[in-house]
Order: structure tokens, then C-alpha cells, then sequence
């Protein structure tokens, strides 16, 4: 059971304490029956305990989650009046500026935590998923100072944090300082992401299996040279770039002028380094671990898409959608082949805390490839991806906030994470203009999407970068919606997910490939040209 408050809501006489007694007694279809179906209450009749409530700006109201225990507890009642349970709210704060902060909010109410929830989410876009879930306060979410003010105001439980910037400028640092924790890492332990010669030189360092042959320039000097001893090649920007500043030779570089001439153009826009990696051939896959500084607990593999149109064609995004199976393998990869991504999580997240000195707390996000000689590591990210959270946290069965709890407090090992056997596919619609810096701010239309059977079920809808005005939904210029369909097979999810996403109308599109039996094929057959290279090779040998 999941209530939400509006203070907008009407409401009978019956308090918020009695509604609190009627879901920590299992009663939650007697409150439903009494209140004539009517499960709303205004946030201010919430029992805050020792916490002072939540600041409510003019207009707004913070988002409460009442929900059902597990268990019958014993029935509070003295002399005909009603006697408050202790049901102190858990008060979160969540960021993001893209669709996965909807999924994200949507996991930290839909669980089934014995305490109410009450939800703030810190964005950069307004738009209505997170209008019905959070109280929604605008900021640059790598802001630092202007963050930790909000935070500070709100005095949340915990802070869980969604993208890469915050994590880069040092939010979670700042944080700390105030005793408010975070889901996510400090800055230092944030370089597995920020800055991709760490990584390498960590993985080198600790033995940690997987780096490909590469090298790092810290200025131009002897990069032609280099190059020159090289068949083909990848250069990667040390720093962030939004996952679109990796260009490999033969697609986006078509000789060595054009490739130092790349380079030339990192340093200048302030990269600290290049990172010349050697071209491997296999097929990618995100394998995402929540870390808490001693213990690690896997969530499933999934295989996303960074072209922008079908067939793999276009220049990189920030990912145009993404699948998973219901077995919680990818149909190129062997059970094996997971148990070897999970350690090489472990042994990394051990590794960098060891190294900076400080527990690693939140997600642990291996960018793997499966070659003819195993597994290598393409990158690591400090946070869930997107899309690739949209295809994990819909099946989580254990409880979001539990499970953001145990990072913090160093207990996942006391925790038992369960996902279901579903397999997921996500497609994102995005402007036409996208990944270009264009800024659309067209609007859009769902047209029927919401109609479609098992909407809100078998069909969820995440709304990222766009803006609501006047009940008209508008772009910004980034992924605008992303759908995802759930079923027990991948082709019926893709069906659901496709149905959904070729229904919004406006300047966009969206990957029609994506979850396709065809697309499928094509990924198995890659890993068997690869697995048939190395036996013949074995066989030669």
C-alpha cells in the first residue's frame, strides 16, 4: 500500500496518528473502508517525532509514503482514544537531472519500508513525474554550496545521489561535514569515474584483471609516435565528457592527423590527460553492485545502446535504451562470464577504498566487454547508470530504502536483495537534434500511452529532461522519455516498450531496434565469430 499526502487533498476529521496505527496494524483496508476510499493526507498532520518537518515553500508539500508492515503489530488503543505507534518518516533527499531520478523516487516509495517516506527531489528540469512523487526543489545539481544549503534545510536521513557532477564536485565531501549521509561516494573514491587514468593505474596497481593494453599522454608530446605503432586505437578523455568523448579509429578517426589532432583539442579544452587505449572487438555489457565499504551485493547485467540510431549507427549518447533477461544473463554471456564482472566489482571497490583511505559507499558501475580473450574492463562509473537503472531497480524486491540504509551503515551483508525473474527492455525518445547542443524546446504529446494495457505495471514511463508548463509537456534538449516494458520474455518486453515509445508525437525519436530479436541475433553471433577465432587459433596452436 502506498498513500500519498497533498496538502491540497481533502480530508475527513481522522488524523494522520490514526492512519499511522492503521498500517502498522495490517489494517489498511479498514482505513480505505472508513475514509471512503480516500487515501490522501495532508502532510501536515505527520508526526515528526525528535525531526523538525520538512521546510514547505509556498505552493508545495512534501510527499508521503504510508505503508503496510509486513507483519500484524499489536493494536494501540487506551480508553477509546488512539495512541500514536512510533513510526518516525524516513526523509530522503534524491538528485538527478534525467530519467533516472523518476525511477529512482518511484523505487524509494514503492517498497515496503515499516515507515512513511517522505521525498525531495533536487533537478535541474521540473517535470510531472517528479511533480507526483517529490517535493521538487530546482538547482544545479553540481552546485555544491547551494545543495548543501537545501539539504541542510531539509535534514534528510540520507542523500541519494543519481549522476556523476555532484559526485565530481564534491557534494557528497560537503555533506559529510553537516553528518548527513549519502548513497554515493566522496570525491576522492569518485575518481574510479572522473578520471579514467586512475582507474587504469588502480586496476594496474591492485592486479585487478581486465585493462586493456594502454597508455597515458599527459601532453601531446609523443602521442603521433605512438600512434604510429598501432594497428588501431581508442582515445579516451581523462575526465568526464557525459559518455560522448570516446572516438575509436576507423569510425570517428580516420587516420593519425586526425586522431592528434583530437587530442590537440582535449588539452585545450581542459583534460588533464588522454588515454590511448588498444581497439578490442566484442560486445559491451554494464554490470552495476551496491558497495558499502566492506561488503558488495550484485544486481543484474544489461546491455546498453550509446549509437544513436538503428543498427549502431550515428554518433554516441548518453544511451538510447537498454535490456535484460529474465535469467539475469545477457544471451552472449554465461553464468561464468557474470561471476568474473561481480569479482572484478568487488576487488575494485576494495582497491579504491584502500587506495584513497575512506569506505566506498553506493554503486559500484563496471563497463565490461566480452572479447576472444575474455573479459576487459571499458570503464567504471561511481553511480547507476542510465538507462541501465531503469532496467534493475522496476524489478528490486527488496525494499530501496533498506537497501540505501545498509550502504550507509556497512550491513548489506545482513540484507537479503532479491530481484525478479523478468527480463526488461528500455527505450529512450529523444529530440531529432539529439546528441547535437541544440536546444528543442518543442513540445511533445503522449498521445495514448497512457491508455495502453498495463501502464503504470508492464509499462512504465520515466519522464527525464523536459519541462511541464500549462499541462503541455516541452523538451530541453536532452533525452526527453524513457519506456520500459516488462514481461517474462525479452520479445514481449520490447513489444510493450515499443508500442509506448512510437505513440509520442513531436520532433523525436527513439531506437526501434533496441530488445529486436534481429538485434539479438546479431549480438550472439558476434560472440560466436569470436569464441570460433579462438578455437581455430587453439586448433593452429
Amino acid at each position: 500500500m502506498c498513500v500519498s499526502a497533498e496538502a491540497a487533498a481533502p480530508v475527513d476529521p481522522m488524523s494522520l496518528q490514526k492512519l499511522l496505527f492503521y498500517a502498522q496494524a495490517g489494517l489498511a483496508d479498514s482505513l480505505a473502508n472508513e475514509s471512503g476510499g480516500d487515501r490522501r493526507f495532508p502532510t501536515s498532520h505527520v508526526d515528526y517525532g525528535d525531526r523538525s518537518p520538512p521546510p514547505v515553500e509556498p505552493g508545495g508539500e512534501g510527499m508521503v509514503a504510508i505503508r503496510e508492515r509486513a507483519e500484524p503489530a499489536p493494536r494501540y488503543a487506551a480508553d477509546g482514544a488512539w495512541v500514536t505507534p512510533v513510526m518516525k518518516p524516513t526523509v530522503v533527499v534524491a538528485m538527478d537531472k534525467s530519467g533516472r531520478l523518476d525511477v529512482m523516487a518511484e523505487a524509494l516509495l514503492n517498497g515496503n519500508a515499516r515507515s512513511p517516506v517522505i521525498l525531495h527531489a533536487l533537478s535541474e528540469v521540473n517535470n510531472p513525474g517528479l511533480a507526483a512523487k517529490a517535493k521538487v526543489h530546482l538547482v544545479k545539481t553540481d552546485d555544491r554550496d547551494e545543495v548543501a544549503k537545501i539539504v541542510r534545510k531539509i535534514n534528510p536521513d540520507f542523500v541519494l545521489i543519481g549522476p556523476e557532477e555532484p559526485l565530481a564536485a564534491g557534494v557528497v565531501d560537503e555533506l559529510r561535514k553537516f553528518g548527513i549521509p549519502s548513497v554515493g561516494p566522496t570525491q576522492g573514491l569518485a575518481q574510479l569515474e572522473t578520471s579514467k587514468s586512475f582507474t587504469r593505474e588502480l586496476l594496474t596497481k591492485y592486479g585487478i584483471p581486465g585493462n586493456p593494453k594502454y597508455r597515458i599522454f599527459r601532453g601531446p608530446e609523443g602521442i603521433a609516435e605512438h600512434l604510429q605503432t598501432m594497428d588501431s586505437f581508442v582515445i579516451k578523455p581523462d575526465g568526464l565528457t557525459g559518455g560522448k568523448g570516446v572516438k575509436v579509429s576507423g569510425e570517428h578517426l580516420h587516420s593519425i592527423q586526425d586522431a592528434v589532432a583530437y587530442c590537440a583539442e582535449l588539452f585545450k579544452a581542459g583534460q588533464a590527460a588522454v588515454i590511448i587505449e588498444e581497439k578490442l572487438d566484442g560486445e559491451e555489457f554494464s554490470f552495476q553492485s551496491f558497495f558499502d565499504g566492506k561488503h558488495i551485493v550484485h544486481t543484474i547485467p544489461v546491455q546498453d545502446h550509446k549509437r544513436a540510431r538503428d543498427g549502431d549507427t550515428g554518433p554516441n549518447t548518453g544511451g538510447m535504451g537498454s535490456y535484460s533477461c529474465a535469467d539475469h544473463l545477457l544471451p552472449f554471456l554465461t553464468r561464468e562470464h557474470v561471476q568474473q564482472a561481480g569479482e572484478i566489482n568487488r576487488r575494485v571497490g576494495e582497491a579504491v577504498s584502500r587506495e584513497i583511505g575512506d569506505e566506498y559507499k553506493g554503486v559500484l558501475y563496471g563497463g565490461f566487454m566480452l572479447t576472444k580473450d575474455g573479459l576487459r574492463v571499458i570503464e567504471y562509473n561511481a553511480r547507476f547508470g542510465d538507462p541501465e537503472v531503469m532496467n534493475v531497480l522496476p524489478l528490486l524486491q527488496t525494499d530501496f530504502v533498506a537497501v540505501c540504509k545498509a550502504i550507509i551503515t556497512g550491513t548489506l551483508d545482513k540484507l537479503t536483495v532479491r530481484f525478479k525473474h523478468q527480463a526488461t527492455v528500455c527505450k529512450y525518445v529523444v529530440p531529432e537534434a539529439y546528441p547535437g547542443k541544440t536546444i528543442d524546446q518543442s513540445e511533445i504529446e503522449l498521445g495514448a500511452v497512457t491508455k495502453l494495457p498495463g501502464f503504470g505495471d508492464r509499462l512504465r514511463m520515466y519522464y527525464a529532461a523536459v519541462n511541464e508548463k500549462d499541462d503541455r509537456l516541452y523538451l530541453t534538449g536532452s533525452r526527453a522519455l524513457a519506456f520500459v516494458g516488462i514481461a517474462d520474455t525479452l520479445f514481449e518486453a520490447e513489444k510493450i516498450a515499443e508500442e509506448a515509445a512510437a505513440l509520442v508525437e513531436g520532433p523525436v525519436f527513439h531506437r526501434r531496434d533496441i530488445g529486436t530479436a534481429e538485434l539479438i541475433r546479431k549480438r550472439v553471433d558476434h560472440v560466436r565469430r569470436l569464441e570460433g577465432h579462438v578455437s581455430h587459433r587453439r586448433a593452429a596452436g
